[in-house]
């Protein structure tokens, strides 16, 4: 089959788009790849505006891609729009490498078209307006919906991607490769391999321009395309089919493997306002454990290479936690909270050793540790207020729980030996049950220090043989 007919196949059945109402954006380099993907889009009757990226990197090279891709708009009668990117001062600003800052602008800018394309329509022939000012670069719209983009990703990428991401680690996700689509991003010539593509280009008379770059192994994607690549076609002759067909099995494999994923995390994960609740011994007991525990973890912010961790957790002592940039674990008895760090958000909040100030859903705490003089307490001192916890220091281990009251919870009221239900205590203060709902209490290894607003625990009192003296001040919202 040629290739316009397979890629008039591969369109409508796998990407599931058709030439009618369909206008799309087109990233063209200039290289032989993107220009095959814009004759094949042109042949096959689609509607489509052409975007080309200046990175500024390779000096008159650069500028020559550039012209190369404008002279496009006469040659198939489009429109063509360019973005000037001054890439270096992105990546050094941004810490990042070239090829990912790169990157990074390269599909903002689109993202940027086509948002602008979706809020924007034209008027017989004026230019695009959105909130009363001109489109980037000056796009005009036509009827047609511009909601997608398309690369010229093709077989060989493909491959290249699966290696990379296996030897990197990323997990059964990597191993489905490039994707023909993914949101707005469409790669109608991932059926093709690069020698097809070629044969293509010098059989209908396309030109294209060489970017220098791809010659050079520094890349990794093109030290496995000059290096490894050719060394295992040595070995087995039919390695770039194999892997193909290996892309198409991984694709089945990972709906397999999602579908039981979803199902063991609705059994084990009890959503609570802003956390997620998991009771440990049910999680202990799943297997494999390590990858159910990736798969829970992921979405918060933990990496791969901190599973192990995590599992080490479930045998933590109480209050034990560990965190990534947005979330916390926390072992709170039989339960693994996630809470994001934000105390605002979360309805369990860790206090560490040091900390002077937790903000939280009913007010603000401020901790002041001191050395304690009995002195204060003799001569009564000491601020007497419901809003005001004076705690023996020398008792309290860190890091402190705050979280809201519970069924089941107790403790030692101030001046009582004996424990008592806070249920039964609130029931002595005579709470509403709105007002239930708004107490907080906070811990020290699974025991309770104060009910905030309302009593410390007896456990935690000052006494004379107290050293150290923890000031907790409760300002309400």
């Amino acid at each position: 089959m040629a290739l316009l007919e397979q890629f008039i196949q591969f369109t409508q059945q796998q990407i599931q788009i058709s030439p009618k109402n369909t206008h799309l954006l087109l990233a063209v380099s200039g290289g032989i790849d993107s220009m095959v993907m814009v004759d094949l889009f042109h042949k096959a009757g689609y509607s489509f505006t052409i975007a080309h990226c200046n990175f500024q990197l390779r000096g008159e090279e650069s500028t020559r891609d550039e012209m190369f891709v404008k002279a496009l708009g006469e040659k198939y009668n489009k429109e063509v729009l360019v973005k000037l990117f001054n890439t270096k001062e992105y990546a050094t600003s941004n810490k990042l490498s070239i090829q990912v800052a790169a990157r990074e602008l390269r599909y903002a800018w689109f993202e940027e078209l086509l948002t602008v394309a979706r809020e924007s329509f034209s008027v017989n022939g004026q230019q695009s307006m959105v909130n009363g000012q001109p489109t980037p670069d000056n796009l005009r719209l036509t009827t047609y919906d511009l909601r997608l983009l398309s690369t010229a990703h093709h077989a060989d990428d493909n491959i290249e991607t699966l290696l990379l991401n296996f030897f990197r680690g990323t997990g059964i996700s990597g191993l489905h490769g490039i994707l023909p689509r993914q949101g707005n991003i469409i790669r109608p010539l991932l059926f093709a391999k690069r020698e097809d593509i070629v044969a293509y280009a010098k059989k209908n008379g396309l030109a294209w321009v060489e970017d220098n770059s791809n010659a050079s192994d520094k890349y990794s994607r093109n030290f496995v395309r000059h290096q490894v690549m050719p060394l295992m076609k040595t070995i087995y002759p039919q390695a770039e089919e194999n892997l193909l067909g290996n892309i198409e099995r991984f694709k089945e494999i990972e709906l397999i493997y999602n579908t039981s994923i979803v199902q063991k995390k609705a059994k084990l994960i009890e959503p609570k306002g802003n956390e997620w609740h998991l009771p440990i011994l049910k999680l202990k007991k799943q297997v494999p454990l390590k990858t159910i525990v990736y798969e829970v973890v992921k979405d918060f912010g933990f990496a791969s290479t901190q599973t192990g961790e995590v599992v080490k957790l479930l045998d933590a002592a109480n209050g034990s936690y560990m965190a990534s940039p947005t979330h916390r674990l926390i072992v709170n008895r039989n339960w693994l909270i996630i809470a994001p760090i934000q105390p605002e958000e979360a309805t369990n909040v860790l206090i560490e050793e040091g900390v002077k100030e937790i903000n939280f859903k009913e007010g603000l705490l401020t901790l002041k540790p001191s050395t304690f003089n009995e002195a204060l307490l003799a001569e009564n001192k000491l601020p007497i207020a419901t809003n005001i916890a004076v705690l023996n220091a020398d008792d309290i281990e860190f890091p402190l729980l705050l979280r809201p009251y519970k069924q089941g919870d107790y403790f030692y009221p101030l001046g009582m030996q004996k424990k008592k239900k806070l249920s039964k205590f609130f029931i002595d203060q005579k709470l509403s049950k709105t007002d239930k709902e708004k107490v907080w209490v906070i811990e020290s290894n699974k025991r309770i220090v104060w009910v905030v607003g309302y009593r410390i625990d007896n456990r935690f009192r000052l006494k004379p043989s107290t050293s150290k003296m923890l000031e907790i001040d409760w300002e309400k919202v």
